[in-house]
């Protein structure tokens, strides 16, 4: 262990939890808020283009179960893998942990061929059954077919940079996101104006970022200063070693992935009842909902080291107190954001649009989507905890519970029962939150 606690930035086995939660959680917030501006800085440009704003930011809104679902695949290899590499870590069984690193490593890039082949292919009839109307198909396509081709990218900057925050290394994982962003909201200006290239300079920002961030990874993680290591006698991919990461990353593939399908029932029932500018208003509302939920995945990612590795160690007292303080927090950032949102809207509103008729359609329906935004911090202090522990079953439950079981039908089942078709898409968002929140 003492060559585990000189190898860390932070020894995950022993002192004060709640100093380490928040050394770990800290870094990997910012991370999280960071992250964020990948898609809102795009969001923010695209709004602004001239003459063609509104549309533009329809279009590449349009384009986000796309990036959901290549992140989704990320995180069913990295999301499993990770904890799992942390519990062996608590057992002191490194040999064992750089296998599942080399086999996920191995995955990604997999993943990432299969994915950039499929979406070049399919895309465009993608995006059109994704609620493109034949306004803003353009836009959502040309975004679409730069972003493709940087999935490799994605797929390793995301996915291997969960190992990194594993080990306790929570501020390397910070920097590796803050690279990113920083590449990117510099690139954005430059490629969409100076360039002239509009929506397409959003994308190819986007993926040079992610590839900046991909090379940064890949390098920690095979030179000195990583205790664990990408080493290839270990990326020949091994049924016993992949399979059981891929089970447990299930329910973190599930809760994005099914956002990905989330965001298909939402446009096209909105466009539907509603028309461009209520998918418009979907996509405000999809970044205010994902500026609300990446911090608290932050700090559930700061706790998942500790709990992970704790209970490899079996020191079960520290995993309780670790639980306890992580729901504490989570429902208190929770609860802030829902003040924001109901009292405050334009604070989100206006960062993405100034077409006068979207932002009354967004403060009217922002009221109703977050109206139970409160109750999240709950909901993810206790699914990622499930997927920290190993727990492989519940956290699959409970991330299909949410979305498949009763967020998806209750988008279609609600219609029939308001005059306000458009109400009744958003208010099942609130009406399924109170569900979710099941403690391990």
């Amino acid at each position: 262990m003492a060559t585990i606690k000189e190898a860390k930035e932070i020894d995950l086995g022993s002192g004060s939890v709640g100093k380490l939660l928040f050394e770990l959680a800290i870094p990997a917030i910012t991370a999280q808020i960071i992250n964020v501006l990948y898609n809102m800085v795009d969001r923010m440009y695209i709004g602004h283009l001239p003459n063609v704003g509104a549309n533009a930011l329809t279009g590449v809104g349009v384009t986000f179960p796309v990036i959901m679902a290549i992140s989704a695949f990320a995180a069913l290899v990295s999301m499993g893998g990770a904890p799992r590499a942390s519990i062996m870590l608590g057992k002191g069984r490194k040999e064992e942990a750089e296998n599942i690193l080399g086999n996920c490593t191995t995955a990604l890039i997999g993943v990432a061929v299969v994915l950039t082949v499929f979406f070049l292919t399919f895309g465009r009839r993608i995006l059109l059954m994704f609620g493109a109307s034949s306004n803003t198909i353009g836009y959502g396509w040309a975004y679409m077919q730069i972003y493709a081709l940087g999935t490799i990218f994605v797929q390793l900057a995301l996915g291997l940079n969960a190992f990194i925050n594993a080990q306790g290394y929570a501020k390397t994982g910070m920097i590796t996101v803050l690279i990113g962003a920083v590449c990117n909201i510099i690139l954005d200006p430059i490629l969409m104006f100076g360039f002239h290239l509009g929506v397409r300079g959003a994308a190819l920002a986007t993926i040079i970022s992610q590839g900046i961030s991909a090379a940064w990874v890949v390098l920690f993680l095979i030179s000195g200063r990583s205790y664990l290591k990408i080493r290839v006698r270990y990326m020949r991919p091994k049924r016993e070693i992949l399979f059981p990461a891929i089970a447990l990353g299930a329910a973190p593939f599930v809760m994005q992935f099914t956002e990905s399908i989330l965001n298909i029932c939402f446009n096209t029932s909105l466009l539907k009842y509603g028309g461009d500018v209520a998918v418009g208003a979907m996509t405000i509302m999809g970044s205010v909902m994902q500026f609300s939920l990446l911090p608290l995945q932050g700090l559930t990612q700061g706790a998942q080291p500790i709990i992970s590795f704790n209970y490899g160690a079996n020191k079960l007292d520290r995993v309780s107190r670790a639980f306890k303080l992580l729901l504490l927090v989570c429902m208190a950032y929770s609860t802030l954001m829902w003040l924001i949102c109901m009292f405050a809207p334009m604070v989100f509103i206006n960062i993405f649009t100034k077409d006068a008729s979207l932002i009354t359609f967004s403060t009217w329906s922002i009221h109703i989507y977050m109206a139970a935004v409160l109750l999240f911090g709950a909901q993810l202090a206790c699914q990622q905890t499930f997927i920290a522990l190993g727990d492989s079953k519940t956290s699959l439950f409970l991330a299909l519970l949410r979305k498949v079981i009763l967020l998806i039908p209750l988008i279609y089942i609600l219609p029939g029962f308001f005059e306000n078709k458009v109400f009744a898409v958003f208010v099942a968002e609130p009406l399924q939150t109170p569900w979710q929140c099941v403690p391990p």
